[in-house]
C-alpha cells in the first residue's frame, strides 16, 4: 500500500528533526537510559568528603576554551565552593567567542543555568545535557541555535564534548545535586582566564566588550567562591542584582539601581586594578610589536641592500666578460704604452 504524500512529508520531517538533534547531544538512544542511573563510585563519594561535600549539595561548572577545562565546583559545609575536579574536554567546536546564530559551529559563552529537564539520559553521544543556549541574554541579542550540549563520545559539532568516563561521573553528580534539592547547576563559560595579560592579548578582538560584561561574574566567584546570581538587563549580564524577586527583569531596558550589593566595592577595587594592569600589558604587547616590526623592516632592509650589492657586482663582471673586451696587456718596463714605437727608416734614402 502507497503510503499518502502528506505522511511521507511527515515521516521525513520527523528523520530530519531527529538527525539534527543527534548531531550534537541526540535523542536517539544507543541503549536504555541505565547509564544515566549509574551510581556515584564509592572513590567520587569519598573525593567529595575529602572537600567537605556530598553527592547532594549545590554544583556549579566552569569551561575554559583556552585550556580545554571542565571545572565542577561543589558547596562545602563551610560555605564556600571547592573544586572538586577538572575533567579535560575533547574537542569543542570554533574559536573564542560566543555562538551567534545556527550553524556558525561556535560552542557559547556565557552563563547558563542547567535544570533537571535539560539532561538527556538516551543521548546518541553516551550521555548528555543541554546548556539552555540561547539563554535570556542571547535572545536578547537575536542569537540562533538549538541542541547545544555537552557529551560524551569525544567529538563535537557545536558542543563540549567529553570522554564518556568524564560525562558518566559529570552527570551522575548532576544528577545527585537535583535530588539533593538545587534546582540548578549554574554553568560559567569563558574564552580563557579573565586574568588582565589574556585579556590584554585579546584587545583588538570585536568580542571584548562582551568578554569584559561577564568578567565581572568571574571577579565574583573568585572573590567569593560563591556562584553569583546572574540576570540580563540593557542587554547585558548583571550580577547580584537585589530585585523585587516577582519581578523579571527587561532584558533590554535599563537596568535598575543597584542595592545591596555588598560585594561591589571589593568587585570595584578588583576591576580597577585589573584595568591598570590591562593597559600596562597593551602597552607592553604595543611595544613588543613595534620592536619586532623594526626589527623585522631591518632585516628587510638589510636583506634588500645585499641583494642591490650583489646585483651590482654581477652586472659589472657581467659588463666586462659579455661586452667584446678583453683586458690589455701590460707594457715592458721602461717603454710607454701611449702610443707604438715607429720602425727605422731604411739606410741610403
Amino acid at each position: 500500500m502507497r503510503l499518502p504524500f502528506s505522511r511521507i512529508v511527515g515521516v521525513v520531517a520527523v528523520l530530519v528533526a531527529a538527525f539534527m538533534l543527534s548531531a550534537c547531544g541526540g535523542i536517539l538512544p544507543k541503549t536504555s537510559s541505565m547509564r544515566a542511573q549509574q551510581p556515584l563510585k564509592q572513590t567520587t563519594i569519598n573525593r567529595l568528603a575529602e572537600i567537605g561535600s556530598t553527592p547532594g549539595a549545590p554544583m556549579m561548572i566552569r569551561i575554559f576554551k583556552q585550556t580545554n577545562e571542565f571545572e565542577v565546583w561543589k558547596k562545602t559545609s563551610a560555605g564556600p565552593f571547592k573544586l572538586f575536579q577538572t575533567y579535560q574536554i575533547c574537542a569543542y567546536s570554533g574559536t573564542f567567542g560566543p555562538k551567534i546564530k545556527e550553524g556558525d559551529r561556535q560552542a557559547p559563552e556565557g552563563f547558563y543555568n542547567i535544570t533537571p529537564g535539560l539532561m538527556n539520559p538516551n543521548s546518541n553521544y553516551y550521555l548528555a545535557f543541554n546548556t539552555g543556549f540561547p539563554n535570556k541574554f542571547d535572545r536578547a541579542w537575536g542569537r540562533t541555535g538549538a541542541n547545544l550540549m555537552v557529551h560524551g563520545d569525544c567529538s563535537s559539532s557545536g558542543c563540549y564534548s567529553m570522554t564518556d568516563e568524564g560525562i558518566a561521573e559529570i552527570y551522575a553528580l548532576a544528577r545527585e545535586s537535583f535530588a539533593g534539592g538545587n534546582p540548578v547547576v549554574q554553568m560559567q563559560v569563558f574564552p580563557f582566564r579573565m586574568t588582565p595579560k589574556n585579556l590584554a592579548m585579546m584587545s583588538s578582538n570585536p568580542n571584548l566588550p562582551f568578554w569584559m560584561d561577564i568578567k565581572e561574574g568571574y571577579d565574583r566567584f573568585e572573590l567569593t567562591h560563591t556562584p553569583p546570581k546572574w540576570d540580563v538587563c540593557d542587554k547585558k549580564y548583571v550580577f547580584d542584582l537585589t530585585t523585587d524577586e516577582t519581578m523579571a527583569l527587561d532584558a533590554v531596558a535599563a537596568c535598575p539601581a543597584r542595592q545591596g550589593d555588598t560585594l561591589l566595592a571589593a568587585v570595584q577595587a578588583r576591576e580597577s586594578a585589573d584595568d591598570a594592569q590591562f593597559k600596562i600589558e597593551v602597552a607592553a604587547i604595543a611595544d613588543r610589536d613595534a620592536k619586532t616590526a623594526a626589527e623585522k623592516q631591518a632585516a628587510l632592509d638589510a636583506e634588500a641592500a645585499a641583494r642591490a650589492r650583489g646585483q651590482a657586482i654581477g652586472g659589472f663582471i657581467s659588463g666586462l666578460v659579455g661586452g667584446g673586451t678583453t683586458p690589455a696587456t701590460p707594457a715592458p718596463a721602461g717603454s710607454s704604452s701611449s702610443a707604438p714605437v715607429p720602425a727605422p727608416a731604411p739606410k741610403g734614402t
